[in-house]
């Protein structure tokens, strides 16, 4: 993955909920755009969760990328269901 595609995923509007698959089989939820920042170089992403707990990702070993559903919408029901 490169920065690019990080930035373009991250900078969307509005801002989708998304996860970082890794190499090594890890995921990493980005809930927020305010729990991520990714380095001058754009070679890694730090990535805070709602606990204050955080992980340093090396985008070089990110498979994909997996846009979440979108932000506090609930899928409609049909009529009927």
């Amino acid at each position: 993955m490169t920065a690019r595609e990080f930035r373009n995923v991250f900078a969307a509007e509005p801002f989708r909920r998304f996860t970082i698959h890794l190499a090594d089989g890890r995921q990493v939820p980005v809930m927020q755009q305010e729990f991520a920042m990714l380095s001058p170089s754009g070679r890694s992403l730090i990535v805070y969760q709602e606990d204050d707990s955080f992980q340093v990702i090396d985008l070089m070993l990110a498979t994909s990328v997996e846009v979440n559903g979108r932000r506090g919408k609930k899928p409609s029901r049909m009529q009927g269901d």
